[in-house]
């Protein structure tokens, strides 16, 4: 079968075996996780900065109840802002060394939550190009299975030719999946590390404020 004549879903998929349809599921999957990443940091990361923005005059007319009333506040009360806030009033009493570490407590804990997931992305994005390789080897292995079988018809170069056309689905399969997965893995890491730096800030504030107080 020539590769230009591969028209349908049906001839790609038998041209490129059962490796493909798992590349295919994977990719599917790869999907969801982007898309699910993305909305859940998009929502946690703006609705953080708006309240950080917001806490920041009551925070430096010390008026505290003002920003734990506003950490309360069902739309924001389970965004990483609102925990680290809401932390470091309920404790500002304690020592500043202590307040430091439960800060850094918070803030790797929250943004371990963003970047839960991450870890599939970046999976996908190593192994399946091995996988799409793998599914390029079997086909290739098969075109000259045929052309063994053929030989005597005298089909060779054809029969390789086409086979290996059809093997190479495969491999281009796999970048199709790796290669917004990678994409995704870092810009989700980058974006999750740079806002991890924000709330570190947010909370130097508060902890020398209270020093200097």
């Amino acid at each position: 079968m020539d590769f230009s004549n591969m028209t349908n879903l049906r001839e790609l998929l038998a041209a490129g075996g059962p490796v493909l349809i798992l590349l295919l599921l994977l990719s599917v999957y790869s999907i969801s996780v982007i898309l699910e990443r993305y909305f859940k940091l998009r929502s946690a990361i703006n609705l953080s900065r708006k309240l950080i923005a917001y806490s920041r005059h009551p925070l430096r007319s010390e008026n505290y109840q003002k920003v734990e009333e506003a950490c309360k506040k069902d739309v924001v009360k389970n965004t990483p802002a609102a925990q680290l806030l809401s932390r470091l009033l309920e404790e500002r009493n304690r020592p500043q060394a202590e307040l430091e570490k439960l800060a850094n407590n918070v803030i790797d804990w929250e943004i371990s939550k963003l970047q839960r997931r991450l870890t599939v992305l970046g999976t996908l994005g190593s192994i399946t190009p091995f996988i799409g390789l793998f599914g390029t080897v079997i086909g290739v292995m098969h075109a000259f299975k045929d052309l063994a079988t053929s030989a005597a018809a005298n089909a060779g170069a054809s029969v390789v030719a086409a086979g290996i056309a059809e093997a190479l689905i495969n491999t281009a399969a796999g970048l199709f999946v790796a290669i917004p997965a990678v994409i995704a893995y870092n810009y989700f890491l980058s974006k999750t590390n740079y806002f991890g730096k924000e709330l570190e800030n947010i909370a130097d504030e508060i902890i020398f404020q209270r020093k200097r107080g």
